[in-house]
Order: structure tokens, then C-alpha cells, then sequence
């Protein structure tokens, strides 16, 4: 854990010089729907920092993630992000609140399920607590009960828990729509994403329902993440957001 938090403080110093001369610089120049990156890397302008920086993120497939990193731009800057911020228009803040706090407690189900896995005795207690406390006093979990009563939140999924068993993270990979990702928590998503429907089944929702849901959820989450393609003010974007994810989630494994 000391170990992971000292790796985060000297990753954000020499961050801060990416900032800093990306102050000095221009950032990645949108023309219509293209993306004018600069014709320099991080690499070469930061050279052995840079290295240092990504050391130990392998990178194979960078085309294929960098390619992807602007796929997925286009898709949330003209697909997603209108229905979205239609959807925190029309919504009263209790109300998206409150449906937040639902997803967040069906986020609870893979919490206590790799909480087991990773063989937590105190995350897997305090998470079924959460759950029950939410799920009935909370009304389903719209209200977030257990938070009042002090009881802890926990964020647990199947990448941590191969990573707590000594998987290694793999390549680093830009998903679909999903965005920065590592073939370990790839595969992780995957389990996660099994287990937690295998759960909404026993509900015997229809079809159309599940997918409402499933639809829901992804605005909800996209509407409390508030990234921006583009607008991090660095023409090295790619490589900071690689370093971030990357520094995030071996601490989440470590913690």
C-alpha cells in the first residue's frame, strides 16, 4: 500500500511536467470530426521521464487502443453524451440520485462475490450488510441507508481479484465503449458481467426490461464520471490516461 501510494506521488510530479508543457504547447486540434494529434510524442519531448513513466505498461497493440481511444471519443461526444446530459435535464437531482444509489447497490452483488473470492471475512460481512440495509430500508437502495448507519462501501470486481491471486495485468487495452482496460481486467469485466446477469435472471425481468436496465445503468454511470475526451488540457492524453488507470489499479489491488 506505501509502496503503491510513494510509485502515485512521483508519477504525478513528472505529470505535472507533462501539464506544464502541454500548457505550453497545443493540445490535440479538432478538425470536424477528426483529431489532429501532435506530430511529437510524449516520448520523444519527455524522453527517460516518459519512459519511467510507463515503465512496466506493456503497450503491443498501441495502434489498435489509439485508434479505438478515438472511436470511443467520437462515440461519446456525439452519441452518448447528448443522451445524457437530456437525461440530467429532464431528471430532478433527487431522482437521479436516488437512481444512482440503486445501481450502486446492485454494484454490491460482484463487491460481495469477489469479496468471497478474495477470502475478506470484514469487506464480505459489511457489503452484505450494505446490501440487506439498502435493499429494504433503503427501498431497493434508492436510498443509501448504510451509508448513514456507517457502514463501509467497498468496490470490488473480478480483475482485482485475479490480480489479488497474483494474475499479472497484461497488455494494455482500450475497449470498446468501456475505454481503458488491461487484458486482465478485460477478462474480469467478462466474469463480472456473467455473474451480475446470472443474478438479474432470477428476477425473470423480460427481455425488454433487462435491457432498459442495462441501458440505464450505463447513463447513470457515464453521468457521475466526469472525464471529457479531449479536454485535459495535455496533448498526451493517451499516455496519461494509460499511466492513471494503470497507477489506479494496482493500488486497488494492493489497498
Amino acid at each position: 500500500m506505501k509502496t503503491a501510494y510513494i510509485q502515485l506521488q512521483r508519477y504525478i510530479l513528472l505529470l505535472v511536467a507533462v501539464l506544464a508543457l502541454g500548457a505550453c504547447s497545443t493540445a490535440p486540434e479538432q478538425q470536424g470530426d477528426a483529431i489532429i494529434e501532435p506530430s511529437f510524442s510524449a516520448d520523444t519531448v519527455l524522453d527517460n521521464d516518459l519512459t519511467y513513466l510507463s515503465d512496466g505498461i506493456s503497450d503491443p497493440w498501441e495502434g489498435f487502443n489509439r485508434s479505438m481511444y478515438r472511436f470511443n471519443y467520437r462515440f461519446d461526444k456525439y452519441l452518448f453524451l447528448p443522451v445524457v446530459n437530456g437525461y440530467k435535464t429532464i431528471t430532478p437531482d433527487f431522482l437521479e440520485k436516488g437512481i444512482h444509489n440503486f445501481f450502486l447497490n446492485l454494484g454490491d452483488i460482484n463487491t460481495f462475490f469477489n469479496s468471497i473470492l478474495q477470502l475478506n471475512g470484514t469487506k464480505t460481512v459489511q457489503t452484505t450488510g450494505r446490501f440487506l440495509v439498502n435493499t429494504t430500508a433503503g427501498l431497493l437502495g434508492f436510498i443509501d441507508v448504510a451509508t448513514m448507519v456507517d457502514i463501509p462501501k467497498h468496490n470490488e470486481d473480478f480483475g482485482q481479484t485475479l490480480g489479488y491471486w497474483g494474475v499479472n495485468n497484461g497488455p494494455y487495452l482500450v475497449l470498446p465503449l468501456l475505454g481503458p482496460s488491461n487484458v486482465r481486467d478485460g477478462v474480469g469485466r467478462g466474469v463480472d458481467w456473467a455473474a451480475y446477469t446470472a443474478v438479474i435472471d432470477e428476477l425473470e425481468m423480460k427481455d425488454g426490461e433487462e435491457w432498459a436496465l442495462t441501458i440505464m445503468q450505463a447513463i447513470d454511470s457515464r453521468a457521475n464520471v466526469g472525464f471529457r475526451y479531449y479536454e485535459t488540457g495535455t496533448p498526451f492524453e493517451y499516455d496519461w490516461v494509460k499511466l492513471l488507470y494503470t497507477t489506479k489499479r494496482k493500488m486497488d489491488i494492493e489497498k
